[in-house]
């Protein structure tokens, strides 16, 4: 079990008479990354000014490495990196120099040339900010987060107009940072993108949190199901006994099995059905992708094809 960097506890924000977030409560560990998903208006970006101290709430609490995000926001400065979706840098400043600027407020910083190569910005450390393309700004405000060797990352939408390479390379990065031990927490509307770097998922629907866990965890008991089609007549009762888990025949060659869709269960499926000379064909999870698994827990029409 990783500890617990990041924890919130029936958590309030309100912007005058409107509530934002409304009893949020999640943990975000040690060694992981924790996503947070949600329609527009869910309350991700409100959660997050408040984890990174800009935000008040009006009840409920939240720690951050121990510490009160907003009463002890100057002692996890050092901390703690943030990404905001708009990056607040001088349209001027170059990258080097601004990298080098905040190298400086760091008593361990990382090593500035060394980041603009691992951020893909090494060929345009001097290009004026402005000059920079979307990914690109996106790119620098990441290794901005990144230069203090922080305990624990806050992201808002950290890939948003990011091109494929500049996408592999953050992926790359939050891979790294999990294997040191880093707590990454991040917002997202990519639920491919969430669906890949994801440890946990934490599902915000109208201020508060409808669902939290890994996305096996999540697809659990809502309907996923593994489907797969095989070109011969099956032992059911068998072959249920092996998975430990209830197939059903679905029409000519179909086959079901209830259940969330484990790698645990595709192997038995498959080892199952060699050992007697067969093979699975078309076989694919219904309900257990992220986009299923998302429709059902925030809207009401769980067929509606309406981008998060």
């Amino acid at each position: 079990m990783t500890d617990a960097a990041v924890e919130v506890h029936d958590l309030r924000i309100d912007y005058g008479p409107v509530r934002a977030v409304d009893g949020a409560s999640f943990v975000a560990r040690s060694g992981e990354v924790t996503v947070l998903l949600g329609p527009n208006g869910a309350g991700k970006t409100s959660t997050v000014e408040h984890l990174e101290g800009f935000r008040p709430a009006s009840g409920g609490r939240a720690s951050v490495l121990g510490l009160d995000p907003v009463r002890d926001h100057r002692r996890l400065v050092q901390r703690v990196g943030i990404m905001l979706q708009s990056g607040g840098i001088q349209p001027a400043i170059r990258p080097c120099e601004v990298l080098r600027q905040y190298a400086g407020f760091f008593p361990d910083p990382l090593d500035v040339d060394g980041l603009l190569r691992r951020s893909g910005l090494w060929d345009r450390q001097r290009t004026p900010y402005r000059r920079l393309s979307g990914g690109e700004q996106q790119r620098l405000s990441l290794a901005l987060a990144l230069i203090g060797r922080p305990e624990v990352l806050l992201l808002d939408e950290p890939t948003a107009g990011v091109d494929l390479e500049g996408r592999e390379q953050i992926r790359s990065t939050l891979d790294e940072l999990r294997d040191q031990g880093a707590t990454v927490l991040l917002t997202t509307h990519d639920l491919d993108e969430a669906e890949r770097v994801a440890d946990r998922l934490v599902v915000l629907h109208r201020g508060s949190v409808v669902a939290a866990g890994t996305l096996q965890e999540l697809a659990a008991g809502r309907g996923a199901r593994l489907s797969f089609r095989c070109g011969a007549p099956l032992d059911l009762q068998a072959l249920g006994d092996h998975l430990g888990a209830t197939v059903r025949a679905d029409g000519r060659d179909s086959y079901q099995v209830e259940g969330p869709p484990t790698p645990a269960v595709v192997a038995a499926l498959t080892s199952w059905l060699a050992a007697r000379d067969l093979v699975a064909d078309e076989v694919r999870t219904d309900g257990g992708r992220l986009e299923d698994v998302y429709r059902r827990l925030t809207t009401d029409d769980p067929t509606s094809t309406e981008a998060p």
